[in-house]
């Protein structure tokens, strides 16, 4: 019990650095990690100190999108538990975690059971709108990201291609050198991930044909607006022993979860109207 509690990742204090895709936020993580007293970063699926890989792996070395952002937000067990486990023995006293937005930050911190940021920088405040542009039009143009290890680092790590690696320095005392490499996925990060509805409708049915309580789909509406998904279902029931309202619990569970694992969506609400009842 005293060990459990030594090793709580409560002890670890959380500094997000946030921006949209492509402006530049690997490329300056390591200097704004040095600024902030930070040694150890998240970013990408990838916990990183120095220009080295501690645990974890990378989203880029997924072979499609939205593999990649459910790699990025740790929804994948084994990985997500390599990363609790490396932080629990480890314990940074700081941690600071590279995401697009704020709502990846809380999902990233809700799955490693972390604290919520208690600084938030944003990649306005660090770089200018000239560098962020150029580095907006680098990812357009040549589809290249950055990772913020040394090229030796990526090798084990990657699927796509790697470019070249670059090489800079804190501008402090110590002038402690940094390394990042330039990579090429498979996949292009660029423009929002569009799932046809007839798929989520698809998933959604064989979801609900899993279950041995379900008599009848009498209806199913889905509905999608940013990235988010809300349902609506009406049902017949045969109750086998169980509530009504039991069976709809579990079901609202297996839908949201199951949506949200195979998408990559944010499930909003499953809603369960319940139409006819048979024991």
């Amino acid at each position: 019990m005293q060990r459990e509690k030594e090793n709580s990742l409560d002890k670890i204090e959380v500094v997000a650095f946030v921006g949209p895709a492509g402006t530049g936020k690997s490329h300056r993580a390591t200097h704004v990690a040095k600024q902030n007293g930070i040694d150890v970063f998240i970013d990408d699926g990838l916990v990183i100190s120095r220009g080295r890989i501690l645990a974890g792996r990378s989203a880029k070395s997924e072979v499609n999108r939205l593999r990649a952002i459910r790699r990025a937000i740790f929804e994948y067990e084994d990985h997500r538990e390599e990363v609790i486990r490396y932080l629990k023995k480890n314990l940074p006293k700081k941690l600071m975690i590279l995401a697009t937005s704020e709502a990846m930050i809380s999902k990233i911190t809700k799955h490693l059971g972390l604290n919520p940021p208690s600084k938030i920088i944003k990649i306005t405040e660090i770089s200018t709108h000239e560098e962020i542009e150029a580095a907006l039009r680098e990812r357009r143009e040549k589809k290249q990201h950055v990772v913020p290890v040394a090229k030796a680092q990526v090798q084990h790590n990657f699927a796509g291609k790697l470019v070249s690696q670059i090489r800079g320095f804190f501008r402090g005392r110590d002038k402690e050198e940094s390394r990042n490499t330039i990579v090429k996925p498979l996949f292009s990060f660029n423009g929002k991930v569009t799932i046809d509805h007839n798929a989520l409708t698809e998933i959604c049915n064989k979801l609900l044909e899993l279950g041995n309580h379900i008599k009848k789909i009498r209806e199913l509406d889905i509905q999608t607006y940013d990235d988010k998904i809300k349902i609506n279902i009406e049902i017949d029931l045969t109750l086998g022993g169980r509530s009504a309202l039991s069976i709809a619990k579990t079901l609202q569970k297996k839908i949201s979860g199951g949506l949200s694992y195979f998408t990559g969506m944010e499930v909003k609400q499953v809603n369960i109207k319940v139409n006819e009842i048979f024991l």
